[in-house]
């Protein structure tokens, strides 16, 4: 199995740090192989624009998709960029880890995607999208620091089902691109934790990337099950 971690939390020694340590101990112990990009470590950088590309489709008006569709054509990526991409296609199972920061990812992270998951058909486009996406045949989980508890984030929790914060990656970035979603992996108020639980919830950890290759993933409906306004068809519902 090849794992692609990308990791971003801004400190080595916070529990996110702790967490990709050992996912990458258990696995490269277990023979799988790995590659991390510790997005804050590296220095990325998040802003999306011209620095995308060697390649100029307009150099006086600047449209993400048209210049990322030259891109593809041309082989036109920034080395950064590619680098990225070629671990996604590189990988079997990508791990998103980060801790949830305005009940979304840090801004480093979502400046990743924004900058390597390009339209063109390169990761999406031209009818390349959920069940028959890039990345179909491939695995991909959330690996979540959360600051507040579990009944917070129940579905009678003052800030809503966290299967409803982090929809919008599970399903709008990592579904739309064709990766089967795994169930993600959640660690609740990491500060508040003892050490004894601190090192049981690594020890699960480690047994849950060791396991990604079979592990339950999250059931959405596919294109299929859409009408031509992309609504669900009434057979669908029942």
């Amino acid at each position: 199995m090849r794992v692609f971690i990308v990791h971003a939390h801004p400190e080595q020694k916070s529990f996110n740090g702790a967490m990709t340590r050992a996912a990458s101990e258990a696995l490269r112990k277990a023979g799988h192989e790995i590659e991390v990009s510790d997005l804050y470590a590296m220095g990325f950088n998040p802003v999306s624009g011209r620095a995308n590309f060697v390649t100029v489709q307009n150099p006086d008006y600047y449209h993400q998709h048209s210049e990322e569709g030259l891109a593809v054509a041309r082989d036109g990526f920034a080395p950064d960029i590619q680098a990225e991409m070629e671990k996604l296609f590189w990988c079997d199972v990508l791990i998103l880890q980060f801790p949830l920061w305005w009940h979304g990812m840090p801004a480093i992270l979502k400046g990743w995607i924004d900058r390597v998951f390009a339209s063109g058909g390169r990761i999406y486009g031209g009818g390349k999208w959920y069940d028959r996406g890039v990345f179909t045949g491939k695995r991909a989980m959330c690996s979540v620091t959360i600051g507040g508890g579990a009944p917070m984030y129940s579905e009678n929790g003052l800030n809503g089902p966290i299967a409803s914060t982090l929809f919008a990656i599970n399903h709008g970035v990592l579904y739309f691109t064709g990766f089967a979603v795994i169930e993600p992996f959640l660690v609740h108020a990491p500060a508040r934790l003892s050490d004894h639980e601190r090192s049981a919830s690594l020890s699960h950890y480690r047994a849950q990337v060791l396991g990604l290759n079979s592990a339950p993933t999250i059931h959405y409906p596919k294109l299929a099950d859409y009408d031509p306004e992309f609504v669900l068809k009434a057979a669908s519902h029942a």
